[in-house]
């Protein structure tokens, strides 16, 4: 069995460099996000109405449900949370 390298699990799990960098972008927002709202020290439910969702999407959030969230989601819910969404593009 030959062994595969892998630059980090985002990779080893897609099956395209781009649906890699799409993960590893939601990964970082949705981290943040929930940091965010573990700061904030308030229950689950002041929380979500804050980020204008339900509780069990919050939840789904803070569970790090990845695959329920797209980008565009994530960006909206970290703006909503105070931060501020910056990108970097590299050659």
């Amino acid at each position: 069995m030959d062994r595969q390298k892998f630059a980090d699990v985002w990779e080893a799990l897609s099956d395209t460099p781009a649906e890699a960098e799409s993960m590893r972008m939601r990964s970082s927002l949705l981290i943040a996000i929930e940091q965010k709202v573990a700061a904030w020290g308030i229950p689950q439910a002041e929380a979500a109405r804050r980020l204008g969702v339900t509780q069990p999407r919050l939840n789904d959030l803070l569970k790090g449900k990845i695959e329920k969230f797209s980008l565009d989601t994530l960006i909206d819910l970290a703006g909503r949370s105070g931060l501020r969404v910056r990108l970097d593009i590299a050659a």
